[in-house]
Formats: structure tokens, C-alpha cells, sequence
């Protein structure tokens, strides 16, 4: 996914943050990757303000505050380029920002019909007939 500095990152239909909002952070990378790793900043923090978002509701705002926290933040350090690194760290943020964003469907309560709870106690009967089956047969018999 290249993203250009102007774009804006789309998280959902309605929402697309501008890239101004989202600060970039490099550092090195940890792990292998010998004097390359020890030399290059590959390693790529995104991080995102939820509460000095223009692009957000306060809807959204606090929704994302809600389930995600004040501020977003996605790391990658996966690849041996910084390009690549810094697109993964934009993809990361924007499906957490997705997540967060979400709105699940309300529950709609339901009852079970009468034909439902038949067969769970018909059920619940041939069950117990057969732990009875099961048993040592009494002294009277």
C-alpha cells in the first residue's frame, strides 16, 4: 500500500485522516540484521493524537479514547527498509483505528420456541434414562 505524504488514510468509508496528523517516528531497529541494522533508523512508530484530531467527531473521539486510548500508536520494524517499515506502521494504525471505530450491532434479545425447549427437555429425559441405565441394580429387584 504506498501511501503520498498528501493522501489521506482512509480507516472507513466516512472517516480518512490526514497524514499531517499522524507523527512518524524512526529509531533502529532491535534483532538481527547485522552493520545494517546498526546503521539505519528502519524501525517505524506511528502514532496518532486522538484528542487534537480535526478529522474525528466527538463521537468518534470518544469512541476511539474508549476502546483504543488518547493515542494510537502502531510499530514496525519487520522489514529491512524504512519505506516498506513506515507503510506497515500505517496499515497497523489504520486497522486498529478501524477496530476502534467499529460500532457493533445491538443485541437483539430472542426467546427459544416452544418446539426448541421440547426437544432440550426430551433431551435432558433420554440423558438421564441413560446415566439410570447405568446404575448397579437395586436389592429389591
Amino acid at each position: 500500500m504506498r501511501v503520498a505524504m498528501d493522501d489521506p488514510m482512509r480507516v472507513t468509508g466516512s472517516v480518512a485522516i490526514p497524514l499531517s496528523e499522524i507523527e512518524l517516528r524512526t529509531t533502529r531497529s532491535s534483532g538481527p540484521g547485522g552493520q545494517h541494522a546498526n546503521v539505519t533508523d528502519s524501525r517505524v512508530e506511528a502514532s496518532f493524537d486522538v484528542v487534537a484530531s480535526a478529522a474525528l467527531s466527538d463521537a468518534q473521539k470518544a469512541r476511539v479514547q474508549a476502546k483504543a486510548g488518547p493515542v494510537v500508536r502502531a510499530v514496525s520494524q519487520d522489514a529491512r527498509s524504512q519505506l516498506r517499515n513506515r507503510e506497515l506502521a500505517l496499515e497497523r494504525l489504520r486497522e486498529k483505528l478501524q477496530r476502534a471505530l467499529h460500532v457493533d450491532r445491538p443485541r437483539r434479545a430472542t426467546k427459544p420456541s416452544r418446539s426448541a425447549k421440547a426437544r432440550r427437555l426430551d433431551a435432558k429425559k433420554r440423558t438421564g434414562q441413560r446415566k439410570e441405565g447405568r446404575r448397579r441394580p437395586s436389592s429389591d429387584d
